[in-house]
């Protein structure tokens, strides 16, 4: 048995985000060689990838794992290098029976608008067309004609929040693995949705399609099912929602079941649209609800690309006067550093956020307490740690503030609790996030609110000024685009 080789590189890329992501961005989030997957006291996106060869007896030849916040394109030289250290090791590691990576899949670099699609066609035509060649994608892909050319098998995972992440990579082995001991002929199907959206699957209807696309894949010669979201703030030529099959041989039926499932999803397509209410109608809501809400700042989610650091709904919940409230986090490294010199217990002059750029907003200039810094804080998310670096819990009347030094979207309780902030008895609880936050905080809600705020992650698709290749026959823009088609 011949080894299985692996590598990850991912970022999402946000065409419209200020900030551009260099060879800082990689390694603030930590990038290893050939061993990542092997250190315990680590997260590793590999881990899973490792545990399921082993566990068949195959050997594991490991190369890069590298990832970086979304934010602006990559720039191209650091694409290159990274890309060309994952060539660098196939080559190196001889014959193969299986290549198994994990990429976003709408990376973007300032010279090449199809990462995922570039790595690919370059693993393909150094291994061949016999050795199995797969992806692990994340749902807000841009899920392209050159990835799917290239690769055996592409599964991306099912649940947003990205809760599945290594069940999917299990899909994906079984595939490859078949394929690899000549159980399994692999073909791919695409069917392209015409939309452009944002598609939680925690609630309906998305909750009850994703149970669909499960159900599919119980048909005969059905091997697995992947809806693409797409990323709508990617300008891409092949930006918008797909619908993958992959059948056992049968390129008809992957054909007609894609556009069976595509069509269904289709068909919920305006009541897929966000609805969401601004800040005033949120702050409204909030005062009507007994118990605790959970508000998400969605257009400023560093998860996205945006740069955290806006303070419109902030303001709102100071000025409100709702009681108890806690708010996180505010990506401003500087005002950690002006906590960090004050220390515990003093009251000091803050010109908070609005920073990075002109969709930041103004900075917000508060007088604080400081109740606690952290030199090295973390959140947890599905089972893994997410860094937010120097951190401070500020006080600004009632409002419990974080302000962190790196950049990110808050998913877990313990971003707050882990400095001290406790979370009953609070009458709000505002995230910067879209999403991701619901699986840990959506449990101890009353209620919770998603804002439509201002910021970089506009949920107006109909008026994301693309300005590349992109078709824009799609839905919302047009109201019937495969007709119209």
């Amino acid at each position: 048995m011949r080894p299985l080789f692996m590598a990850f590189l991912a970022t999402e890329t946000n065409s419209f985000a200020p900030i551009p992501t260099g060879l800082a961005s990689f390694e603030e989030l930590g990038v290893t060689r050939r061993d990542g997957s092997l250190n315990e006291d680590e997260e590793s996106a590999g881990r899973a990838f490792r545990a399921l060869a082993e566990a068949d007896g195959r050997p594991v030849i490991e190369s890069l794992e590298a990832a970086a916040q979304p934010a602006g394109p990559t720039v191209q030289p650091v694409y290159e290098r990274f890309r060309d250290l994952i060539l660098e090791d196939l080559r190196a590691a001889g014959p193969v029976d299986i290549v198994m990576l994990g990429l976003h899949g709408a990376m973007m670099a300032t010279g090449c608008d199809d990462c995922e699609g570039d790595i690919l066609a370059r693993v393909r035509e150094i291994v061949g067309p016999d050795v199995a060649v797969g992806v692990e994608l994340d749902p807000h892909c841009h899920l392209t004609a050159k990835m799917v050319a290239n690769a055996d098998a592409i599964v991306l995972m099912k649940e947003y929040p990205h809760t599945d992440w290594d069940d999917r990579a299990a899909e994906l082995y079984a595939i490859l693995a078949g394929k690899a001991d000549g159980k399994l002929q692999p073909v791919s199907a695409l069917f392209d949705c015409r939309m452009i959206g944002f598609f939680p699957t925690t609630i309906e209807p998305m909750k009850g399609f994703v149970r669909r696309l499960q159900n599919a894949e119980r048909e005969p010669g059905i091997l697995s099912v992947s809806l693409a979201h797409g990323f709508p703030w990617g300008d891409q030529a092949e930006a918008g929602t797909r619908m993958l099959v992959i059948a056992d041989g049968d390129a008809e039926l992957a054909r007609t079941t894609a556009e069976r499932l595509g069509r269904d999803l289709y068909a919920m397509r305006d009541a897929l649209l966000p609805k969401m209410p601004d800040i005033a109608d949120a702050v409204d809501r909030a005062r009507a609800v007994d118990g605790l809400v959970v508000m998400a700042d969605t257009a400023d989610n560093a998860g996205g690309g945006a740069p955290g650091d806006t303070t419109h709904l902030l303001r709102a919940l100071v000025a409100a006067g709702l009681g108890p409230c806690a708010f996180g986090a505010i990506h401003d490294p500087g005002a950690v550093r002006m906590c960090e010199e004050a220390g515990v217990g003093a009251r000091i002059q803050l010109r908070i956020g609005g920073k990075l750029g002109l969709s930041s907003g103004e900075p917000y200039d508060v007088e604080a307490e400081v109740m606690a810094v952290k030199p090295d804080h973390y959140q947890s998310f599905s089972g893994s740690r997410s860094a937010l670096g120097a951190s401070a819990w500020i006080r600004i009347g009632e409002v419990d503030v974080i302000l962190s030094s790196i950049r990110t979207q808050i998913f877990g309780r313990d971003a707050f609790t882990g400095l001290g902030i406790a979370l009953a008895g609070k009458r709000v609880v505002a995230v910067k996030s879209s999403e991701h936050f619901r699986a840990d905080f959506g449990p101890i809600a009353a209620e919770v609110i998603s804002v439509a705020t201002p910021g970089t992650i506009q949920m107006d698709f109909a008026s994301i000024p693309y300005r590349h290749k992109l078709d824009q026959n799609f839905h919302p823009r047009v109201a019937d685009p495969l007709r119209a088609k």
